[in-house]
């Protein structure tokens, strides 16, 4: 037969279980059904969610004392929007509550099939032939980036794309590939042509003299071959600079054509 002290205490422990109890359903789980974010993705489609709500499903629980969805919004608030998240690099992620590398991994998984989803579709079917169509090609994958990239894009006599391949990442003073290995590619693609491309995250289209001299060795090794540079595009946020429509292209055919030697080529 249980004391009255048994009884006190058993009627105490079931408060404490009861208020812990309480304090759980205050996730998304205790939500009612047609107002939580992925039942009414399901129901009505995910327009009908904020981005906030987007982001709790992808992040699926949040942390303690702060839901999914309040866990989404700050992420908006640190990173200003929806863009600047794809654009951040991966160190500007790190020390953030509630997120670790597989939280982060999903989102940034998420956000790069969004921007992938953006690019044209039908690479076989896609025709470069003209400075336009090359920086509106280039600038819809280099534009934003939080790092230098350098794309070359590989195309056959009918300016058909066949090829377009990232060759070097990272700062200023790295993201320049060897000759060697744009030529390499451009064999292995069977090209006729070839289009180069960087950006320049700081914001500044002017070509700098290392984008001069590696133009002008890409061109000197690729004319023995039976290659063409057809331009060279430096993307920023806000322009698109051409070295073939400035008349930069020009000026460095003339002097790999030259009888004096070019010096310095890469390769």
């Amino acid at each position: 037969m249980a004391t009255e002290w048994q009884k006190d205490v058993k009627e105490r422990s079931g408060t404490r279980m009861t208020k812990g109890t309480k304090k759980k359903s205050k996730g998304i789980v205790s939500w009612p059904v047609d107002e939580r974010p992925r039942e009414r993705l399901i129901s009505r489609g995910p327009h009908a969610l904020t981005d906030a709500e987007l982001i709790a499903i992808l992040l699926r629980i949040g942390v303690r004392g702060k839901s999914a969805i309040e866990l989404g919004r700050d992420l908006l608030k640190r990173f200003g929007s929806i863009q600047n998240m794809m654009q951040a690099p991966l160190d500007a992620w790190q020390g953030i509550k509630g997120l670790g590398k597989a939280k982060v991994a999903q989102l940034h998984a998420a956000l790069e099939l969004g921007r992938r989803a953006a690019l044209p579709d039908g690479r076989q079917k896609l025709a470069i032939k003209s400075t336009k169509q090359a920086a509106d090609y280039f600038t819809v994958r280099l534009r934003g980036l939080p790092e230098e990239h350098f794309r070359v894009a590989y195309l056959n006599r009918q300016g058909r794309l066949l090829e377009d391949m990232l060759l070097a990442e990272g700062t200023v003073d790295t993201v320049h590939p060897q000759v060697r290995s744009i030529i390499s590619r451009a064999i292995q693609a069977n090209a006729s042509t070839l289009i180069a491309a960087h950006n320049h995250p700081s914001g500044t289209a002017e070509p700098s003299e290392s984008d001069r001299i590696l133009t002008r060795d890409l061109i000197a090794a690729c004319h023995p071959i039976g290659i063409k540079v057809l331009d060279h595009l430096i993307v920023t946020e806000s322009t698109c600079f051409s070295f073939a429509d400035s008349g930069i292209l020009d000026e460095l055919s003339l002097e790999t054509l030259s009888p004096t030697p070019v010096k310095g080529v890469r390769t």
